[in-house]
């Protein structure tokens, strides 16, 4: 099958990675990292998250965050919301997209938000009415779609049945996250085609983590299958609390570069992205874990 000719890219690095680190990165930072990724082009950028900050301290100021941002025109800046308590904080602070998350493992689902998958879609309910109401566009993720840190490898029907409820009640996109990154590109592209029974494949998005260095080569399967939208965290930032050795999100550029050689337009300017790549990394006081940053830094 041929390759898509444009991806877009979600960067999730600002939410999903930071959210891991041990220290909370300041809100300053904060903002002039998601500056630096507006300016490179990226079309969506994960703002952070409206959870309570007893929770996540990372996450802690998201409304300030969001407020100091420079909102680049045709660029989307969703927030993760839990809840329909932390659906309401992110409408306050001005939030146009908003993400809600469900895992495919029970275990996990159990053991991330202490309820089953039933009652964390049940959940959900009330949030997708009210967003559907006031105009905000809502994004799903899948936890564990391609192994649970507790259960092992997971059934690709159930990846699909929970995507499937998600759809329903009014995701635009379905984002199919290898949590833990222990994912192979044959069974990333089962996981794909079971789900691609239930929803088209223009409301699927890959979101791969890299810890045995699958990342890549799983995207690339899912491309050829018809994926469009790839989730990346710049500097390849983040990784599971509940899955030991579990690494960050891929790099975005390491998927850039990729994208680049084979000739797919995204949008997106390595050499600003770089710019990105190197701020966050010097304020964490860590090489990034991208490859091609740390080769183009070299020399």
């Amino acid at each position: 099958m041929r390759l898509p000719a444009n991806v877009r890219l979600v960067d999730v690095g600002p939410r999903d990675g930071l959210q891991n680190e041990a220290e909370p990165f300041g809100i300053e930072d904060r903002v002039t990292l998601i500056d630096h990724l507006s300016a490179a082009g990226l079309p969506s950028i994960e703002v952070g998250s409206f959870v309570s900050p007893k929770w996540v301290p990372q996450m802690a100021g998201t409304d300030l965050v969001l407020a100091n941002i420079i909102q680049r025109s045709g660029t989307a800046y969703p927030v993760l919301t839990p809840n329909l308590q932390g659906f309401e904080a992110a409408l306050a602070a001005g939030a146009r997209e908003v993400a809600i998350f469900a895992a495919a493992s029970e275990t996990f689902s159990q053991k991330n938000i202490n309820c089953g998958i039933a009652e964390s879609l049940e959940r959900f309910r009330p949030l997708c009415a009210q967003a559907a109401g006031k105009n905000i566009r809502v994004r799903g993720y899948v936890s564990c779609v391609l192994g649970c840190p507790y259960e092992g490898a997971v059934d690709p029907v159930k990846v699909a049945d929970v995507a499937e409820q998600l759809f329903k009640m009014g995701c635009y996109e379905i984002s199919l996250g290898d949590t833990i990154g222990t994912g192979t590109p044959g069974r990333a592209q089962a996981v794909v085609a079971e789900t691609a029974k239930r929803l088209p494949l223009a409301q699927l998005a890959a979101h791969f983590h890299d810890t045995y260095g699958q990342a890549l080569a799983n995207l690339l399967a899912v491309m050829e299958m018809g994926i469009s939208t790839i989730d990346c965290s710049i500097a390849g930032l983040g990784g599971c609390p509940y899955a030991k050795g579990a690494s960050g999100n891929v790099a975005t550029e390491d998927v850039l570069y990729m994208l680049n050689g084979l000739g797919i337009e995204t949008g997106v300017e390595m050499e600003l992205l770089l710019v990105a790549s190197r701020f966050v990394s010097q304020r964490l006081g860590r090489p990034p874990a991208s490859k091609v940053a740390r080769a183009l830094s070299c020399g």
